[in-house]
């Protein structure tokens, strides 16, 4: 035995055997709750499982908690508004540091993350219409404009998602392709499956990532109509805001 091996002190192969695997889930929890996206996404969660109880129409309008899940609903909704104060900045930011790779990605960047800015923005002074300091006589515009603003922001993210999933593919398609090369001539390959592995999740958290974009699109046009017209069902609408909560309360979990 290499003398090395035998040196290792009883107290330091105990602390050694009970050092956790993963973080711990309170700490976890406190850095989750610690963000103000992960508060604003367990927020829209609960609204929009609050509109698909009050959409499905599972309680009569005659229930008092009816009434309370339509108030609740509402509240959120603005509480929800106030945490998105200076969030545009995020987009500016976004938009300096952005690495594009062809000349194609930068009006895309600029749609994306210009309207994502804009909206932002625009519900800043919505929230200030609803809180009582500005008219309320101007909320009806602001929103329009906030909608489009929306809308236009998603169209350029779902674009440059979908580039980047295509690029992505192509990398996997060369990596499993060395693999099986490597298979073939008996070769070990850990660190390239390491590499597909981390890929495959890459691409799983783009992939959610274009479903949530389309959720919040297929909103945001709503919004637009007025509720009118097709896919702008109450239950249907809920049900997209739900999923993109979840979704996007999944990546902010993994992220911390």
């Amino acid at each position: 035995m290499d003398a090395k091996a035998s040196t290792f002190a009883p107290s330091q192969i105990a602390t050694a055997r009970s050092e956790p695997k993963g973080k711990d889930f309170l700490n976890h929890l406190e850095v989750y709750l610690a963000k103000r996206d992960g508060v604003d996404k367990l927020l829209k969660i609960s609204r929009y499982a609050s509109k698909i109880i009050l959409a499905s129409s599972v309680l009569p309008e005659t229930v008092p908690l009816t009434r309370q899940l339509k108030s609740f609903e509402s509240s959120v909704g603005l509480s929800r508004k106030a945490f998105r104060l200076g969030k545009f900045v995020q987009d500016v930011n976004a938009l300096r540091n952005s690495h594009l790779d062809s000349k194609e990605e930068i009006p895309l960047s600029v749609i994306a993350y210009g309207g994502e800015g804009l909206y932002y923005f625009v519900e800043q002074f919505i929230w200030l219409a609803k809180s009582g300091l500005i008219d309320a006589k101007h909320s009806r515009n602001l929103q329009k404009i906030s909608a489009w603003a929306e809308l236009i922001g998603y169209i350029g993210s779902i674009s440059l998602k979908l580039r980047d999933l295509k690029r992505i593919k192509e990398d996997e398609e060369c990596l499993n392709s060395s693999i099986e090369i490597a298979i073939s001539r008996g070769v070990g390959r850990t660190e390239e499956e390491e590499r597909r592995k981390k890929l495959r999740e890459k691409k799983l958290m783009k992939q959610l990532s274009v479903v949530q974009d389309i959720a919040d699109g297929l909103m945001a046009l709503a919004d637009i109509r007025d509720g009118k017209g097709r896919f702008t069902d109450p239950l249907l609408l809920s049900c997209a805001g739900l999923l993109s909560a979840l979704i996007s309360t999944h990546k902010n979990w993994v992220s911390c």
